[in-house]
């Protein structure tokens, strides 16, 4: 399971002495009991569940990269930290499908329209894809 191999490598990383890997990780693995707390308590997270946790970090840490870009020179520092550890999260996240994959996707659907390839997608690809992209395909398609 994914949340095991985050586990593991978060303690490599402790090892290793790799302040930035060791926080990101430690961040995703308490947002992962968190989410097992909500849940209940019992049984594992899916690793649905953890793609779901990285994707939204990846994105909260984009939104930091971009705020302390934005503050100047000062912070290069932090926004170096930031990219470390948005880099090392992205590896665990599966390869995104490209455009030309989606088109083609779509184009075998027998109902194209917008809220059908939505449902589709998010029910079969919502780790694998960026939405905003299929929904902008789908438009296009519809047109």
């Amino acid at each position: 399971m994914l949340f095991d191999q985050i586990n593991k490598d978060h303690i490599a990383a402790f090892k290793a002495r790799d302040k930035e890997t060791k926080e990101v990780l430690s961040s995703i693995i308490s947002k992962c009991k968190y989410k097992k707390v909500e849940k209940g308590g019992t049984g594992e997270i899916s690793d649905e569940d953890v793609l779901k946790i990285i994707e939204k970090t990846v994105k909260e840490l984009d939104e930091e990269i971009q705020s302390f870009t934005a503050a100047g020179e000062a912070y290069k520092d932090r926004v170096a930290t930031l990219t470390k550890q948005k880099e090392v999260i992205k590896a665990y996240l599966p390869a995104k499908l490209s455009a030309e994959e989606i088109k083609n996707l779509i184009a075998n659907l027998e109902d194209k329209s917008l809220p059908n390839v939505m449902k589709y997608f998010k029910a079969n690809y919502a780790s694998k894809c960026d939405m905003a992209l299929v929904s902008q395909l789908a438009k296009e398609d519809n047109k």
